[in-house]
């Protein structure tokens, strides 16, 4: 295992170059579902925190109300792949509504965009206009283009029980 503040950086490079990633929850069933999802990732050197803008009335937002924790993976064709087990949680406050649609807006390309393209999110106060905010409790960042070469590190991360 690696320290966060090797293994964070490292995810956040990589999640921010390949962009979209596969998001996997879990019905309240148990049926695991994924779909593709672009979150967007600060590492403040002490702690990374994801968001990803997302409708709050969406089979998926039904799947997190039963089970919060999802897994995220983003795959390129060299093989790069990270990998994130995160905790989840809305946020339903204006204010925090705001700076997420703002971080999106104002991130350069090609992580950010504009909320305002998707159909029904016209404002940060849209009804249609959810942020769910991530918490990694696992990373894994595997460099396959560097690794397939005898370079690079495998990082992984794990945060400690509390």
């Amino acid at each position: 295992m690696t320290d966060l503040s090797t293994t964070a950086p490292a995810f956040v490079e990589m999640a921010h170059r390949i962009v979209w990633a596969t998001v996997a929850t879990v019905e309240p069933d148990g049926q695991p579902r994924t779909r593709i999802l672009h979150p967007i990732w600060e590492w403040d050197g002490d702690s990374l925190v994801g968001w990803i803008a997302t409708g709050p009335d969406t089979p998926k937002a039904r799947h997190l109300d039963n089970e919060s924790r999802i897994s995220l993976t983003y795959w390129d064709p060299t093989q790069d792949v990270c990998t994130a087990e995160c905790q989840t949680a809305w946020l339903d406050a204006p204010d925090d509504k705001q700076t997420a649609w703002d971080r999106f807006a104002e991130a350069p390309e090609p992580v950010g965009y504009d909320p305002s393209i998707i159909p029904g999110w016209d404002t940060p106060e849209s009804a249609g206009f959810g942020v769910l905010e991530l918490h990694p409790t696992r990373l894994r960042v595997f460099p396959g283009s560097l690794l397939s070469k005898g370079e690079g590190d495998l990082l992984a991360w794990r945060r400690e029980a509390e």
